[in-house]
């Protein structure tokens, strides 16, 4: 997909939510983007449950979550919400899963997990839930990968994942959910590893170049990003601390390669815990925390034809650790931390050509 211009892009400012919150989870439908749980100032999970009609602008407060939770996945299949997952107000991980029916309005209890999970990493395809990874109670990283079909209300194990990890990004791509990133206890990730839905087996690539904590991923035309995040000092390096950093790694799957360490690629701004993602045939970093005091505003695109970063329009309220949900021509950046918890809702999107 050719990449449009970098004038092309602009902000749309949302009411912000009636709960300010960090940690929720959100999922578009048909017009409608749902905000559930997350933490707020005090740091314990939410029953808080909203929903921002698009076109009107306007909040509705749902139901709470019959389960608060912070950190859950969130899919729309069809006409439900499900919710997988998840820490509770006692910081400790969950196995429940919850739907919500939007034509009734109302919550419905699930079969649960078979172990509790926090930071699952979840897909949907043809009406199928799959759920990769996780953190147990305790606190050990999850190999587990288990497919949900609405109809049956059954979990289904499937083959584990060669690197088990919480927090990881998962792209679905043709018949493959491909995995990148997330960690183990506190300790980045580097695999790199795609399961066939077809075969039910897994494939494992080279390995992402460089360690970075709270790095970003993102995939656009079928080429994978690795993106930014907080590098640690080597083992022998006694003296240097962790430093933000502008680090850009691609997988091209043609090539079945990283591509070579290149000052020419790199992003404009060093940053960690941001938004990142892809709209208007551009991989797009949004906000995050750097080397300001406070976190940064700032947001910028790439453009794999021209293979460099260009300035985009800033967000209008410059968050890091937020939420984010992709829906048709927008890219949302939900709540987070500005000063405190935040209850901005902001999508960039592609103005309309006349």
């Amino acid at each position: 997909m050719a990449a449009v211009g970098a004038g092309a892009f602009a902000w749309v400012a949302f009411p912000a939510m009636p709960t300010r919150r960090v940690y929720c989870s959100a999922a578009h439908r048909d017009g409608q983007l749902f905000v559930l749980g997350g933490c707020g100032g005090n740091g314990r999970a939410l029953g808080a449950a909203e929903v921002l009609d698009l076109p009107a602008q306007r909040w509705t407060t749902l139901p709470p979550l019959p389960t608060p939770r912070a950190g859950a996945a969130a899919l729309a299949v069809g006409k439900q919400i499900l919710v997988v997952g998840g820490v509770d107000a006692s910081q400790s991980p969950l196995a429940s899963v919850e739907v919500y029916h939007v034509d009734e309005g109302k919550w419905e209890k699930k079969a649960a997990l078979a172990q509790p999970s926090m930071g699952i990493a979840a897909v949907q395809r043809d009406g199928a839930v799959y759920a990769l990874g996780g953190m147990g109670a305790d606190t050990s990283p999850q190999a587990l990968v288990r497919v949900y079909e609405p109809a049956k209300d059954h979990w289904q194990p499937l083959p584990s994942m060669p690197t088990p990890c919480y927090g990881a990004s998962a792209f679905l791509q043709g018949n493959k959910i491909f995995l990148l990133g997330g960690r183990q206890g506190k300790l980045p990730v580097t695999s790199f590893e795609a399961f066939d839905l077809e075969t039910r087996s897994w494939t494992r690539y080279p390995s992402v170049p460089s360690r970075r904590a709270f790095a970003a991923c993102a995939a656009a035309d079928g080429v994978f990003f690795s993106l930014g995040g907080l590098q640690q000092p080597g083992p022998h390096n006694f003296y240097s601390r962790p430093h933000f950093v502008n680090t850009v790694e691609m997988f091209d799957p043609v090539q079945g390669a990283w591509s070579k360490p290149s000052r020419a690629i790199r992003m404009r701004e060093k940053r960690a815990d941001f938004v990142a993602g892809c709209l208007g045939g551009r991989v797009v970093a949004m906000g995050g925390l750097g080397n300001q005091s406070c976190p940064l505003d700032s947001v910028e695109g790439f453009s794999l034809s021209r293979k460099r970063w260009e300035p985009l329009p800033p967000m209008p309220t410059g968050r890091c650790s937020c939420s984010s949900c992709s829906a048709p021509g927008l890219l949302f950046v939900i709540g987070g931390v500005a000063q405190g918890p935040s209850g901005a809702v902001e999508a960039l999107c592609l103005r309309e050509v006349p």
